[in-house]
């Protein structure tokens, strides 16, 4: 890092308190890292924004029971975030958990009664808070 700082960016990215810790593990370890910048855990209405532009990126509806369900999940899990709370990342893992509870619920239908907006349509009963 030394040799060829003028050519190098190197980037440490993570939790605060865990960067803390990595930055004192070392004592020249500080110094070499110079710029420090804090971001903000989203809120709630930001994580049901980002779910909701996952959904739309992957050409998905969702019912407004859905969306309001959604939403109230993302206000609570903010509210209660703890230690492992991973912004976007548990965004994408309960719409990941959305994705497999929809296709849980159709896999009884008969492959032939099977329709597109069928496949593309997220519902409440897609969304349960206990498989979170």
């Amino acid at each position: 890092m030394e040799d060829n700082r003028g050519d190098l960016i190197v980037i440490a990215a993570g939790y605060t308190d865990l960067m803390e810790n990595f930055l004192n593990s070392n004592p020249g370890l500080r110094s070499r890292f110079s710029k420090t910048l804090f971001f903000e855990d989203y809120d709630g209405a930001q994580l049901h924004e980002i779910f909701c532009k996952m959904c739309r990126d992957s050409g998905m509806t969702v019912t407004e029971e859905a969306n309001e369900r959604m939403r109230a999940y993302f206000h609570d899990l903010y509210e209660n975030r703890g230690a492992n709370f991973a912004n976007a990342r548990d965004v994408r893992n309960a719409f990941e958990k959305v994705l497999a509870g929809q296709a849980n619920r159709l896999a009884s239908v008969a492959d032939a009664d099977l329709t597109d907006e069928m496949l593309m349509e997220i519902r409440a009963e897609d969304a349960q808070q206990e498989d979170f």
